[in-house]
């Protein structure tokens, strides 16, 4: 072929000499016209197809934005939808599948940002929503920290003031003008698509009369025309839209792989915290069921103290100062008041005690922990106790506390691997206006745990305080600590922060407010109180008790302390033996009873009409203070002194009440 070209184009150069000048002229200029018309239409198609794929990309990036829009709306209300289940069933699933739902939110919201780069109202509104995103989540994660910490009542309350608070469908608003404000640009860039499809038609209507001319151009140019020319060029136009088309391809593949690799990560990623979330529960169950196994046997052992303590003291009582009985009994005594102390604190760990607060002294709550921290983290570990906070005192619950400053005291041998120093301090805090959280003006106790550890990282610092989250290795830790502790310091009207930095240790403090009450104040020790004054008024007192050694003691007690009681051995016969008395000032009874609890006992005495005043004698409070059982009545925990005991009948016979005091047989 080549060979036939060459000869074809010596025949032509020799036809070429002997033709005359225009019209060897001719078939140049038709092929430049050939060639400049074949230009105009391959640059006008091009233009025509590169102005239609641009508008179809802008369409499609609106399709894009309207649906991740709609998709983000649809996420926000299953998030908020699965936190009120929560807080009505208190189920940690619920918990993790809304902030599951929650945390796609907030990538819907940055996959918004990115499709919305060339468009600045866009991201206005989007910098709104993320704003709204931001200011409605700290609300509903303070709901859901509310509900972890068995606060039912306070996050429904919570819960019903969010719905209800401007900002409740603000996300809605923001998210119904951005598809709206896309549904316009929508419509602009269909009309710019439908301009380009006219502009494409009156292209192809103009290629019916340039190819004309083409046609008879090229009819004319044939006879100078090359077929191996004519082939190379088609050749070249069928190669050049194959390798479009392979490198089309090649990128297809590239993208759909990133894509299914992004996938696979995310699902392991999910299929991970799974995994953690489902062990954190099974952890919290186990961690649940010691801590009821504990205020059980806290419970049996109060009321076998309540028995022991009660004889010891009216033996004390009997014998003389100087006999070697007197010294026996102070040191049973003594040993009896340390197994009540280790009850208190059993029954602490179970959480089976409700806040009961009162004023406490800061240095000498710190400096009471020192044996029992000590024996709770080991000899490898240096414990220093800085007690600065003088004469100031906060109102609290001794016991809760203690309980919060030894997890933290735990938590910092575990950050420290067995060794080190341990800082435990209290001291004086003035406060001004947002200095430590949301903490108002004023005079605060600040208690602190510093440790020499290792220190926490910024991220781990943002989320120590989240239910489940833990650094911890599988199997040592449910992720709980922290957020009970947080929960206790809000009860309480405080504030805590963690100071930390990697490789230098970490500082958690915890800043109570000044009590100035002046009220009760907790002491340091058990069973220290002394006798009453015996001339104090004698009192008419109905026993209710189902422990027949306790009834026994307790009745001890009341002849010892000069009172007149009735005994009663099971709540259901109380209501028609108290109606057999002539002269009753006060009952005297137990919470945990069978059959019948104390609180439904007086619940249903005063349903009858009976309003006498009422001292409760509890062990074990933890049921009926988380239903509220106890509020506002007096309590008497076990085991008790005889002062104890005869203080409270006091207040509670003269606080007012509406009741009867005595009633014929």
């Amino acid at each position: 072929m080549l060979g036939f070209s060459h000869g074809h184009d010596k025949v032509s150069d020799d036809t070429h000499d002997d033709l005359p000048r225009w019209r060897r002229l001719v078939p140049v200029a038709l092929g430049l016209a050939l060639t400049v018309a074949l230009a105009l239409l391959f640059i006008l198609a091009n233009n025509a197809a590169l102005d239609r794929e641009k508008a179809l990309d802008k369409q499609r990036r609106s399709y894009e934005v309207i649906a991740i829009a709609r998709n983000l709306e649809g996420t926000v209300a299953r998030a908020e939808s699965l936190l009120a289940r929560y807080v009505v069933s208190v189920d940690a699933k619920d918990g993790q599948r809304y902030t599951d739902e929650w945390r796609t939110a907030g990538t819907l919201i940055d996959n918004l940002w990115r499709s919305s780069r060339d468009d600045p109202r866009k991201r206005e509104l989007i910098g709104e929503l993320r704003t709204a995103y931001t200011e409605r989540a700290g609300t509903l994660n303070d709901i859901a920290l509310r509900t972890t910490y068995d606060q039912r009542l306070g996050a429904l309350g919570r819960l019903y003031e969010a719905n209800r608070s401007e900002n409740a469908d603000r996300i809605h608003r923001i998210l119904t003008v951005m598809i709206r404000h896309e549904m316009t640009v929508l419509d602009e860039r269909n009309e710019v698509l439908d301009l380009s499809k006219v502009k494409a038609d009156r292209l192809s209507g103009s290629y019916s009369l340039v190819g004309a001319a083409v046609l008879v151009a090229a009819l004319v140019a044939l006879w100078v025309a090359n077929s191996a020319f004519s082939e190379r060029r088609y050749a070249r136009r069928l190669a050049d839209a194959e390798a479009r088309r392979v490198d089309d391809l090649e990128i297809a593949v590239k993208n759909r792989t990133k894509e299914l690799e992004v996938a696979n990560g995310r699902l392991r990623t999910e299929m991970e915290e799974r995994a953690a979330a489902e062990e954190s529960l099974r952890q919290l169950h186990k961690m649940e069921a010691v801590g009821q196994l504990t205020g059980g046997i806290a419970h049996d052992f109060n009321n076998m103290l309540a028995v022991v303590l009660g004889g010891l003291e009216l033996a004390r009582r009997r014998v003389g100062d100087n006999s070697d009985a007197a010294r026996h009994i102070d040191n049973a005594m003594e040993g009896a008041n340390r197994a009540a102390s280790l009850t208190r604190r059993l029954l602490a760990f179970a959480r089976a005690e409700p806040l009961l607060p009162a004023e406490v002294d800061a240095d000498e709550l710190i400096q009471g922990m020192s044996e029992l921290i000590d024996r709770t983290i080991g000899d490898q570990i240096h414990v220093v106790m800085a007690p600065q906070a003088e004469d100031w005192r906060i109102w609290a619950d001794r016991h809760q506390l203690e309980n919060a400053l030894l997890n933290l005291c735990v938590n910092a041998r575990d950050a420290m691997d067995g060794k080190g120093i341990i800082t435990i301090s209290a001291t004086q805090a003035v406060l001004k206006p947002g200095e430590v959280g949301e903490c108002p003006t004023g005079d605060y106790v600040q208690l602190s745990v510093r440790d020499t550890g290792h220190g926490m990282t910024p991220e781990v610092l943002n989320r120590v305080f989240e239910p489940f989250f833990t650094t911890k290795p599988v199997g040592k830790g449910t992720g709980l600590g922290l957020s009970q502790v947080f929960g206790y310091v809000g009860q309480c009207k405080g504030e805590i922060r963690i100071l930390s930095t990697p490789g230098e240790g970490t500082d958690v403090q915890i800043f109570l407010p000044r009590s100035t009450r002046g009220g009760d104040r907790e002491a340091s020790r058990l069973f220290t109180e002394t006798a009453t004054d015996a001339t104090a008024p004698r009192r008419s007192v109905f026993v209710v008790e189902d422990d027949p050694r306790v009834l026994a003691a307790t009745v001890a007690a009341l002849e010892e302390l000069g009172h007149n009681s009735v005994s009663c051995d099971h709540p259901t016969k109380a209501a028609d033996l108290l109606d057999r008395q002539k002269q009753t000032d006060i009952i005297l009874t137990d919470v945990q009873m069978p059959e019948m609890t104390g609180p439904e006992m007086i619940a249903g005495m005063r349903a009858r009409g009976i309003t006498l005043p009422v001292l409760f004698v509890t062990g074990f409070a933890g049921d009926d203070a988380e239903a509220g059982l106890l509020d506002g009545e007096h309590v008497l925990r076990k085991p008790f002194t005889l002062a104890q005991l005869d203080r409270k009948i006091a207040e509670a016979t003269a606080a007012p009440t509406s009741g009867r005091q005595s009633e014929p047989a």
